[in-house]
């Protein structure tokens, strides 16, 4: 009798712990659907269609400039293993989205670019205060939390589609000359594009993870401050943020520091390299309190449930 009672609790209890954290999900989706209002701003402009980057083990280089013995080194790379999703939008923003703000006095019009006249092309010509006035304008839009990627989250989320812009010579090589060919040879696989015009979204393809269009000829803003770093002086403790930095990372088919002011890169402020052929952006979208419930109930059950319901409520995650 004692080993049937024992036997019947664990069963309850087993089956208890996913109808509890079911229904948490049901009132979190409740009130993100409105279905419960539960101090929800009743949004006036549709959010941006997102994609969702599973938590992973990710590889990363820094996109600081390092230097040894007054030589250029590849900076160093590191494994990761994020443990958070990250919403990211799945496309650049566009014209007709980046009009919407400028329609509204809150945005300035970018810089007149060539190429396809539609909404649907990406905007270019955008500084990259330009881009971090969208961000605020569109988060107060939506209700929701949106800003600029850092660099690791852009590299995140590109996944396959990101550049390693390691040069590939060894750290202790001190001949100058194999350095400078190396370098020599980086960039000309930076050369610029056939026909650097802006194309309709879709035009360059789709990383493993489902990020479209990264790595065509529109580099991306982020938050990430350019650094210099010298392994001969002693390392400062303090590193700039993005509000006190004045040159930033834009990230495409490599990374390009730029003057946060600059609209049009042919025009200067990039600190090394060849210059980007367009500078557009694209944003994440930090999760409200209800869909970082969401996401946690949602990996719960898949854990408690097994690996077939784990597939699915990931689908089911990334289509809501």
């Amino acid at each position: 009798m004692t080993t049937h009672a024992g036997t019947d609790a664990v069963s309850g209890i087993s089956i208890a712990i996913p109808l509890a954290l079911l229904a948490v999900l049901s009132g979190a989706v409740a009130v993100e659907t409105g279905f419960v209002a539960f101090g929800k701003t009743d949004s006036r402009l549709a959010s941006p269609e997102l994609i969702t980057i599973r938590p992973r083990a990710f590889s990363y280089r820094e996109p600081a400039e390092y230097f040894r013995n007054g030589l250029a080194v590849d900076a160093p790379k590191r494994d990761v293993n994020v443990a958070t999703p990250l919403y990211i939008m799945k496309f650049q923003t566009t014209r007709g989205e980046y009009q919407q703000c400028v329609a509204e006095s809150v945005c300035v019009p970018p810089e007149d670019q060539s190429g396809e006249p539609a909404k649907d092309v990406p905007v270019t010509g955008v500084s990259y205060d330009d881009a971090v006035r969208y961000a605020a304008w569109i988060s107060k839009r939506t209700g929701e939390d949106w800003r600029l990627p850092s660099d690791f989250e852009l590299a995140y989320a590109a996944a396959d589609r990101f550049p390693d812009d390691a040069l590939g010579v060894d750290a202790d090589e001190t001949n100058p000359a194999i350095r400078w060919l190396a370098d020599y040879e980086r960039e000309a696989r930076r050369s610029a594009s056939v026909d650097p015009r802006p194309q309709r979204k879709g035009s360059f393809g789709i990383s493993e993870t489902g990020l479209v269009d990264f790595g065509g000829n529109i580099w991306e803003w982020t938050l990430t401050c350019n650094r210099r770093i010298d392994f001969d002086k002693p390392a400062s403790a303090e590193e700039p943020d993005a509000e006190t930095c004045g040159i930033m990372i834009a990230s495409g088919r490599h990374r390009s520091p730029m003057s946060g002011f600059v609209r049009n890169p042919k025009g200067g402020g990039c600190s090394v390299g060849a210059p980007p052929d367009n500078l557009g952006f694209r944003l994440v979208r930090h999760p409200t309190f209800v869909q970082s419930i969401k996401d946690f109930t949602l990996r719960a059950l898949a854990d408690i449930l097994g690996p077939t319901t784990r597939a699915q409520t990931e689908q089911n995650s990334n289509e809501g």
